[in-house]
């Protein structure tokens, strides 16, 4: 019922700046909260930042202060902004996307790369 597609991603060096999107299908009352979460080679998936419809805000500890959650309900689109990115920052970044009753929706990633 839902389908997520994300952008953005690509090749930025230490201390750049990235925004990634994240466009949503279907109906906006069928969506409370749009995240991202991301996954490095060899590691588990983990959670980045979220925001509800509401505008109630989520981020990882390490996200804190560098990474930006935006949301535009009236487009369905949610937005990460990313800046002083640093090399371990480098993942498959995700959007994620979840109903009032919690059925859960993935996009297919977008590949961000830190390196100099």
């Amino acid at each position: 019922q839902v389908q997520l597609v994300e952008s953005g991603g690509g090749l930025v060096q230490p201390g750049g700046s990235l925004r990634l999107s994240c466009a949503a299908s279907g109906s906006p009352f069928f969506i409370n909260t749009l995240g991202w979460y991301r996954q490095a080679p060899g590691k588990q998936r983990e959670f980045v930042a979220s925001r509800t419809r509401s505008g109630s805000t989520n981020y990882a500890d390490s996200m804190k202060g560098r990474f930006t959650i935006s949301r535009d309900n009236a487009k369905n689109m949610v937005y990460l902004q990313m800046d002083s990115l640093k090399p371990e920052d480098t993942a498959v970044y995700y959007c994620n996307a979840r109903s009032p009753e919690r059925n859960e929706f993935w996009g297919q990633g977008t590949q961000v790369t830190v390196s100099s």
